[in-house]
């Protein structure tokens, strides 16, 4: 089945972002990309009577929106397949059904500072918490430091990124489809992949690692550092052409991940698929790297 790279699209700044940087990741990877924006029917409250003359629902804008969106759009990227949709219901319902036919969907985020990280909002973590697809989300001006790419020549040719794709590894858990889509984002860049792994001492060390021998230390860091090799292995001979710098750090995964973001053209995060009782969730690495990451965040969903 062909896919697109789809963008959900309300005319915030954030989503404005998104737009543009799924026009790029679209470039970069071949592929169409689709702006979407939801139009949940409008329904008076209880009691509320319009005044005469006044149309039973607000003026919908959503169509001139996205033609307008696209034709800028078309202007920065000669050649660029794009297509302008609107889907009828809830935000929620509307994205992350496109979101099962999208090669990724890409989600805008309003930036609220270095110190405070930036708001998720409601629509977009629900979002990230139910599809089964890639989803990025794009913060307002965060993305143009680490992905500079060469203006649009109209020839097709691949741009360059400088920044290199931040991968989360977890070893008791090495997920295929996380570590693929990582490495092919690094090799649509030519950018260089960094995998950064945090681990921890033995719970009897936690609290004081210098309790632990210097050699015994040495010794888990080297073979945490050797597993980590083993893993990437056979997608260094599947994707030659990427270089990867592998980081092994003691302490949490996240605190690792938000310091190697910085300067980064994406961060790449897994999101285990769990259905309960309770509702789904995006576990806690990949919801403190969303808050605080200065650079676009892709979450992969699997099993």
């Amino acid at each position: 089945m062909s896919r697109t790279v789809i963008v959900g699209l309300d005319g915030s700044p954030a989503s404005l972002a998104a737009a543009e940087w799924g026009a790029r990741e679209a470039r970069l990877r071949g592929l169409p990309l689709t702006l979407l924006h939801a139009l949940e029917d409008w329904v008076p409250s209880y009691g509320y009577t319009l005044p005469p003359g006044v149309a039973d629902a607000p003026e919908d804008e959503g169509e001139p929106l996205t033609h307008e969106v696209a034709g800028q759009l078309a202007e920065r990227h000669p050649g660029l397949e794009i297509t302008a949709k609107q889907g009828d219901g809830p935000p929620l319902t509307v994205l992350a059904g496109a979101a099962q036919e999208a090669e990724v969907l890409v989600l805008g985020s309003r930036g609220l500072g270095s110190l405070t990280g930036f708001l998720v909002g409601s629509v977009s973590q629900a979002v990230l918490a139910h599809a089964e697809r890639p989803v990025v989300v794009v913060r307002p001006g965060s993305w143009t430091e680490g992905d500079r790419l060469s203006p649009p020549d109209g020839s097709g040719a691949r741009s360059e990124a400088r920044g290199p794709v931040v991968l989360g590894m977890d070893l008791s858990r090495p997920c295929d489809a996380l570590i693929d889509y990582a490495f092919g984002a690094a090799a649509a860049r030519r950018a260089p992949l960094r995998v950064v792994h945090g681990w921890s001492m033995p719970p009897a060390y936690g609290f004081d690692p210098a309790l632990l021998a210097p050699e015994v230390r040495d010794g888990m860091a080297a073979g945490t550092a050797t597993a980590l090799g083993d893993a990437l292995r056979p997608w260094r001979g599947k994707y030659p052409e990427v270089q990867v710098e592998e980081e092994c750090s003691v302490g949490q995964a996240a605190v690792h991940l938000v310091e190697s973001s910085v300067g980064a053209s994406l961060v790449v995060v897994g999101r285990r698929i769990r259905r309960s009782a309770i509702g789904t969730h995006l576990g806690p690495v990949a919801h403190a790297v969303l808050h605080h990451c200065a650079a676009p965040v892709a979450v992969i969903p699997h099993p």
